[in-house]
């Protein structure tokens, strides 16, 4: 059982890591942010259409890097469409959590299924080296919701 669910979540990988979804640039974003992991190399470029309620209308993605610093960025820009900039935060500190640990106690109920959606990035934490690349994408969102123009994974 355990390795068909690392098979599955390696499919989700590399499904997301082949057909990044998202991956355009917007026009006329109202937040960017550029975010670089020196250590091997990944970067990307996050652009964020906020709504008149100041909620994520769009956001997309441009940038190279591995397949799990592609598929994070891809599952980030489907999750965090439609919500608040707080709720954008408190799902990047969980999925950092989760990305350094495998498990996300912490997290509230509120984050419970995007949560699930981001557990096939779990596994990350086995391998520190590449939870910089797992995570670059939303310390890029942060910067963007910041205010910031760049950020870095180090």
């Amino acid at each position: 059982m355990f390795d068909d669910l690392r098979d599955l979540y390696q499919e989700v990988i590399l499904d997301h890591g082949r057909k990044p979804r998202n991956f355009r640039r917007l026009d006329d974003p109202d937040r960017t942010a550029r975010g670089d992991n020196p250590m091997c190399g990944d970067r990307i470029e996050l652009f964020l259409k906020l709504g008149a309620d100041g909620g994520i209308a769009d956001v997309a993605f441009q940038g190279r890097g591995c397949a799990i610093s592609t598929a994070s960025a891809s599952l980030l820009t489907e999750l965090v469409k439609g919500k608040t900039a707080a709720q954008a935060h408190a799902l990047a500190d969980g999925f950092r959590q989760l990305a350094m640990t495998g498990t996300c106690p912490a997290c509230e109920a509120a984050l419970a299924d995007d949560m699930e959606r981001l557990q096939p990035l779990s596994g990350v934490h086995e391998f520190p080296s590449r939870v910089k690349c797992a995570t670059l994408a939303w310390h890029t969102l942060n910067a963007a919701l910041d205010g910031s123009k760049e950020t870095s994974s180090e």
